[in-house]
């Protein structure tokens, strides 16, 4: 009972002492418990209850849905790079040390605003999985897709609960543009196979990403080693947290990318290697130009056989096995 007390008493003391009253009564920031409910449901949803669901059904297509979603995310990520520049970055926000500003100077207020925008993206950004299950794109939904989605409303709502501005503000500006980037990505995506051919720069996207937390760690890790009115420890958490997903997000550009299309050449002369059939890597084999590959499915009907393994040969013949 000791032991709960002092949880009690520490979470009472964090909640009336150091939490910005201005922020305090604001959507979804009365305490942890509206997102603490968000997230575990969001993650019974993606883990147990979505999959079990789709099981026997078929993809939903959502292509309008999805469509209007990235377009939202990508005026709302226009929206707080704008008001992230306006609200003191590139206005008179220092570089090196920026504390929090907790006065009701309209400058202060509309960064504080801001972050809480930031939060509330966060959180409707939990809707990419959710697609990702209904439309069965279950190979979307990794540990990095997870933990990403998770962590940043928990972040972002400590931002706006305790720290709606100064030297940290820098990552939601960042990751803002970066979004713009994405969504427009996945916007384009979204509208059909025939716009394919205006996706190439997938790979630099993800290069971007990894930028951007090389760039948060250098400015989260410079408040450690100076004297700064911000909070050091909210400072390495933010360090940590980038060199961490810069770990995630390198681990996924060398499997994506790096190894996307690996070449063994044989005494005779074969080649191996792995390519893409209609998206889905496969691993196959070139003989005299001609591709053979193997691949397996568990949706895709073809001449109303299903879950089979069928050979596809580049010649546009398909064999059921």
């Amino acid at each position: 009972m000791a032991g709960i007390n002092n949880i009690v008493d520490f979470y009472n003391y964090l909640m009336e002492t150091k939490s910005d009253p201005r922020t305090s009564d604001w959507f979804l920031l009365q305490s942890p418990g509206p997102l603490v409910t968000i997230l575990v449901t969001y993650l019974y949803f993606c883990i147990w209850a979505g999959p079990r669901f789709m099981k026997d059904r078929k993809p939903y297509e959502l292509k309008t849905a999805i469509i209007l979603y990235n377009a939202v995310q990508v005026a709302m990520s226009l929206f707080l790079v704008y008001e992230g520049i306006r609200g003191g970055w590139f206005n008179g926000y220092n570089w090196s040390c920026q504390p929090v500003d907790y006065s009701n100077d309209p400058k202060a207020l509309r960064m504080a605003s801001a972050v809480w925008w930031y939060f509330i993206c966060k959180i409707s950004e939990l809707l990419d999985t959710v697609f990702f299950i209904l439309r069965k794109k279950t190979n979307q939904v990794t540990f990095l897709h997870i933990y990403h989605h998770s962590m940043m409303p928990v972040c972002s709502w400590i931002g706006a609960k305790f720290l709606p501005g100064g030297h940290g503000t820098l990552l939601g500006l960042i990751n803002s543009f970066i979004h713009i980037i994405m969504y427009t990505y996945y916007m384009v995506a979204s509208m059909g196979p025939q716009y394919q051919k205006y996706l190439w720069w997938k790979k630099y996207l993800t290069m971007m990403q990894m930028i951007q937390f090389c760039i948060v760690f250098l400015h989260s890790a410079q408040v450690l080693f100076r004297q700064c009115d911000y909070p050091k420890t909210i400072a390495f958490l933010l360090a940590f947290q980038a060199v961490f997903f810069f770990y995630l997000f390198a681990q996924f550009f060398v499997k994506a990318y790096m190894s996307k299309e690996k070449v063994k050449t044989t005494a005779n002369g074969v080649h191996h290697k792995e390519v893409q059939v209609n998206g889905v890597e496969t691993n196959g084999i070139e003989l005299n130009g001609l591709l053979k590959t193997k691949l397996k499915t568990n949706s895709t009907i073809l001449n109303g056989k299903t879950n089979g393994t069928v050979n596809y040969i580049a010649n546009g013949k398909i064999k059921d096995n």
